[in-house]
């Protein structure tokens, strides 16, 4: 195919042969030798298309119904196309020599000779009678001057004696232009520009007659004999149909010369159409075919579909009837009646296995809902069913713990159920996280089903309260001895140091010891205080980066070892709070770091870090250092006297995160990505600020705060 097109192409251009008609015999020729290799391929890929249509079909036979359809399709469509092909081409051609003949075309010229002709008579008479007037006009002005009444009548006559419509006598000098010395309108012409700057420039440089047509006159300008600057001009009004009758007969002919050029391609183009038309048929016919071949396997197919569906336990599959009275519909009725059949005997079953399923999918929706923890265990311990808050709890997935025994997921779970308890109180970790629950299991006829609450914050809220009371109570009670004690050391050592002789030194010793330990009972009885009844806050709109900035300070100066940096937004961002115990609280956290950095005793990269960030309205301050890391009772680390650190009384803490409650901000503890612990402050300048405010209206508002703004008042 590509041979023969290849072949057609360079016979069209050798010659220039689609510049010019070809024989009409041998352009159907060519259009018949390309036709013959296109139509061969696309029978050959119809025959392809429709094995592969015929291999994905349900069957999946070789194909040969198909292939037989393309075959007989594309002879019953080529046999007429070809015959209609070469009567179209040898028609259009035949046609098209008539036109373009060579008769055809010596008509056209003959009748634009002649216009031609017509109008060149015309043109000449008008320069030939200027001509002859001119010298007809030069011999009279010898005789007689131009401004006589004799050479006016000459003038006239000549006018009118040579057919002329108009006529002047003009002067042309480069120094005066165009001049008028006599003229002949009888049809009260205006004058100006008779003749235009171009003629009397050309007149000057060349005196010779001069030609011109404006449409509606012919005007002929020559130079008088014996004078340099006089010149004749005349004009004759014609008939604008001349011109233009002459005009169109040279368009006709020029068109008609142009579509002889043309008419090589209009050959082309012509068998070009014919060809891809030819092509589209046979495309259509393979189309047509497959479409055929198609629906003529779809009922046969639809039943082999439907039994191997049957087959695979698909009792709803069923063909769709033929409305014809023939073997398949026959075939196709009786397969429906089988299948509904075999659907009524597995209804019963279905139902069952529905009802079932509703019932799992009830007690799945009831086990999400809830937010205890859910086990359900096999006699043997193995997981049957665990919901969501059970998974979150245990830090494990729902898929996976599913067949696992339960003491896999957590040993402490696990030995609870080896013990046979019915509830208790354990204590599981899971990812190094702490967690107290309230366990109960409870035995059904597959085995148990344990149910779990999580009580980390209940119990830690309980032992908050009781710590709180009992240090109220125990500050109370040991703060009242200890100034008579510390005033009556004190005045032993003044008033007996000196009267005492046998051991003066261990006297004073042993006093200062009483005021020493007096001293240090009374900080401890201050920071009892401070957590059992927090002093209320004096809120007041002030600086985060300048209350960091001091509290990091004394610390940086007292720990030179360490390195202390602090990242800011500048300007500060401001929130109402109470300066002095918002100081504290990050004073506490930065000494705890420091701790930490002092326990790990590695002062190479001892190094904590403040961060202060502010974003629509939330203020965090991330305090991170490089110390010994979080225990692993992490969620204790705020109850009152938890301590990790030898000596500690265990309120630091507790006291920042009642701070921090005060300041309706929360605090959180994680590990840091390098060792060491990272703490964050967070607060909600917006609603401190209308909570305050909101105070402040209702009339609740602390007298000594200058800015009008305080928290509500306790109970």
């Amino acid at each position: 195919m590509l041979v023969v097109a290849a072949a057609t192409w360079l016979f069209m251009q050798s010659g220039s042969q689609i510049a010019k008609l070809t024989s009409p015999a041998v352009v159907v020729l060519i259009l018949l030798a390309n036709l013959a290799p296109a139509i061969t391929l696309i029978m050959l890929i119809g025959r392809r298309i429709a094995r592969q249509r015929a291999a994905q079909t349900i069957i999946g036979t070789s194909g040969q119904l198909h292939v037989r359809l393309v075959a007989l399709f594309s002879l019953v469509a080529t046999v007429p196309m070809l015959v209609m092909v070469i009567i179209a081409s040898l028609l259009f051609q035949y046609g098209v020599d008539i036109w373009y003949s060579k008769r055809a075309r010596q008509m056209f010229e003959n009748t634009t000779a002649l216009s031609q002709q017509l109008y060149g008579e015309k043109q000449q008479r008008v320069v030939d009678n200027t001509n002859a007037m001119a010298g007809d006009l030069s011999q009279i002005l010898s005789e007689v001057p131009i401004d006589g009444a004799d050479f006016a009548n000459d003038f006239a006559y000549q006018v009118y004696q040579r057919e002329l419509s108009e006529a002047a006598i003009i002067s042309i000098t480069a120094k005066n232009g165009v001049q008028a010395l006599a003229l002949v309108n009888p049809y009260s012409r205006p004058t100006e520009n008779w003749v235009s700057p171009a003629i009397a420039k050309q007149m000057l440089a060349k005196p010779q007659a001069v030609f011109g047509d404006t449409g509606k006159r012919m005007e002929a300008v020559a130079p008088l004999p014996g004078s340099k600057s006089l010149f004749l001009y005349a004009s004759r009004v014609t008939d604008s149909e001349t011109l233009a009758t002459a005009k169109r007969a040279s368009q006709v002919l020029n068109d008609y010369n142009a579509l002889i050029k043309r008419s090589g391609r209009l050959q082309i183009l012509l068998n070009l159409a014919l060809y891809a038309l030819s092509l589209l048929i046979i495309l259509i016919a393979v189309y047509v075919a497959l479409r055929v071949a198609d629906r003529l396997v779809t009922p046969v197919g639809e039943l082999v579909g439907a039994a191997r569906k049957i087959a695979a336990g698909d009792l709803a599959a069923r063909v769709t009837p033929s409305k014809a009275r023939d073997e398949v519909g026959v075939l196709s009725r009786a397969f429906n009646r089988m299948t509904e059949r075999l659907a009524d005997q597995n209804t019963a079953l279905v139902a069952s296995n529905e009802l079932l399923d509703r019932r799992r999918a009830l007690t799945e929706a009831v086990l999400s809902s809830v937010t205890a923890g859910v086990i359900a265990l096999t006699a043997k311990g193995e997981i049957r069913l665990i919901n969501a808050p059970a998974s979150s709890l245990l830090k494990s997935d729902v898929e996976s713990a599913v067949g696992q025994h339960l003491s896999v997921l957590s040993a402490e779970l696990g030995d609870m159920l080896k013990q046979a308890r019915d509830n208790g109180i354990v204590q599981i970790v899971a990812d190094g996280e702490a967690r107290t629950l309230a366990v109960k299991i409870v035995r059904d006829e597959v085995g148990f089903v344990m149910t779990f609450d999580d009580i980390t914050e209940q119990l830690g809220d309980q032992r908050r309260a009781a710590w709180s009371d009992v240090a109220r109570r125990v500050a109370h009670e040991i703060k009242n001895p200890l100034t008579p004690i510390q005033l009556a050391a004190e005045r032993l050592k003044r008033r007996f140091s000196d009267e005492i002789t046998s051991d003066q030194p261990g006297f004073i010793r042993l006093t200062e010891t009483i005021v020493r330990q007096v001293g240090d009972l009374r900080r401890m009885v201050d920071e009892f205080s401070s957590f059992a009844r927090m002093p209320k806050p004096n809120f007041a709109r002030d600086s985060i980066v300048d209350i960091v900035r001091e509290a990091v300070f004394l610390h940086e100066v007292a720990n030179p070892l360490i390195s202390f940096k602090v990242e800011a937004p500048n300007p500060s961002p401001e929130m109402i709070c109470d300066r002095r115990q918002l100081a504290q609280a990050i004073s506490n956290v930065v000494k705890n770091g420091v701790e930490a950095i002092n326990q790990k005793n590695n002062f190479e990269a001892a190094a904590i870090k403040v961060r202060v960030e502010s974003n629509a309205g939330i203020v965090l301050i991330m305090i991170a250092d490089t110390g010994i890391g979080l225990p692993l009772e992490r969620d204790r680390i705020i109850e009152p006297y938890m301590t990790t650190r030898p000596g500690g009384t265990g309120l630091g803490l507790a006291i920042v995160k009642k701070i921090i409650e005060e300041h309706l901000g929360t605090i959180r503890f994680v590990d840091g990505s390098d060792g060491g612990t990272v703490v964050t402050m967070s607060f909600d300048t917006k609603a401190l600020a209308a909570q305050m405010v909101g105070a402040a209206k209702a009339g609740e508002a602390d007298e000594t705060v200058p800015t009008g703004l305080t928290r509500k008042k306790r109970a």
